[in-house]
This record gives C-alpha cells, structure tokens and sequence, in this order.
C-alpha cells in the first residue's frame, strides 16, 4: 500500500500546482531568461514542504481534540474541489488565451528572490491548497500520512524545477492556447475523482 499512498500524494500535489497563477508565471520567466532559477525553484519546493508539512502533523492534532472539524473539511475541501474542477473546465471550454512572457531588464538577485517569498507567502490560496486541504486528504492514510506527504513535497520539487529548467522547451508549446485547455481539463479530472474521494470518506 505504501507506493499507491505515495503516488496519490504526488498527483494531487501535481494538480494543485500545475494551476496558471502568478507564481508559476514568474517562475517560467525566470526560466525563460535564465535568471537565479535554481534559487527560485529551490524556495518555492521548500515553501510548500514547509506548508505540507505543517498541514499534516498539525490538522491531525486538532482533529484529535475537535472531532467534528474532519468531516466539515472533508465536506468544505470537496466543495472547493468541485468548484476549482468545474472553473478549470470552463477555463478549457471557453479560454482563447495564452500566457505571454514578456523580455525584461535583467533583476539583482535578492528583489528576486523577495518576489518570489512574497509570491508564495503572501498568496492565501496557497495555505488553502497546503496546509488546509492536502492536509485534510492525509487524514484518510492514518499511519501514512508522512507518506502522503513526501508525494505532495515531491510534486512541488518536481514541477518547479521542471518549469524553470524547462521553460527553453515549454515555450513553443504554452504559447498556443490548445496546451493551457488541454492541462486545465487534466487538473478539472482530477479535481473531480478526489473531491468524490473525499465525500465517501463522510
């Protein structure tokens, strides 16, 4: 059972990163332009590991001392699951556009990184995405939530790293619309199987 726990971990980190927002455009241009991306990449994994991990231990906790907390967030994480899914397929039926990455005045190093801590630390949704709702799904692997976990953690390594350093070859690809609709359908797929995951669990 311990490789499934896992790899449920990674795909649904996956699907809560691989959302269009601010932070994964400033990283794709900074892989674009080659600039401070290992550093970049490196404390956006760490921000989330921090959060998961902070998500995990803590909610398990606080549902020891308050019971009816797990099935309202399990009730309230399918909720938001569902309406995240539904507004990605949307987005894949009726978006034209593409994301743009503009050519820029090379950045110093620290206003970089500064950009991009506040990028992560002072957007709500991710605290939603880490500590609140990865860490309501951990809950249903009791003994292996530190497994679920590690999936989530290396999801977010994985994809950041892989946008940054792989953003030369990304390029070409999400300049066309078709590739945001197609990847916005992936994420409203898996949105949907474990939102129903969730409400069984009830």
């Amino acid at each position: 059972m311990s490789f499934p726990i896992y790899m449920t971990g990674l795909m649904m980190g996956l699907s809560l990163i691989v959302a269009i927002g601010a932070q994964n455009a400033f990283i794709l241009r900074q892989g674009l332009r080659r600039e401070h991306v290992f550093a970049v990449c490196l404390t956006c994994g760490l921000s989330d590991a921090v959060l998961i991990l902070l998500g995990v231990t803590s909610l398990r906790q606080i549902t020891t001392m308050l019971p009816w907390l797990d099935p309202a967030m399990r009730t309230g994480g399918a909720a938001f699951l569902i309406w995240y899914g539904a507004r990605s397929l949307r987005s894949a039926l009726r978006s034209t556009g593409a994301l743009t990455i503009e050519d820029e005045v090379a950045s110093p190093f620290w206003p970089t990184l500064a950009t991009c801590l506040a990028l992560t630390w002072l957007n709500p949704h991710v605290y939603l995405d880490t500590v609140v709702f990865l860490g309501t799904i951990s809950t249903r692997f009791p003994g292996d939530e530190m497994l679920f976990a590690a999936g989530a953690m290396s999801a977010s390594f994985l994809f950041f790293f892989a946008l940054g350093y792989g953003a030369g070859w990304l390029r070409p690809i999400f300049s066309r619309p078709s590739a945001w609709r197609i990847l916005d359908l992936a994420i409203a797929a898996v949105m949907g199987t474990i939102a129903l995951g969730l409400l069984r669990g009830l």
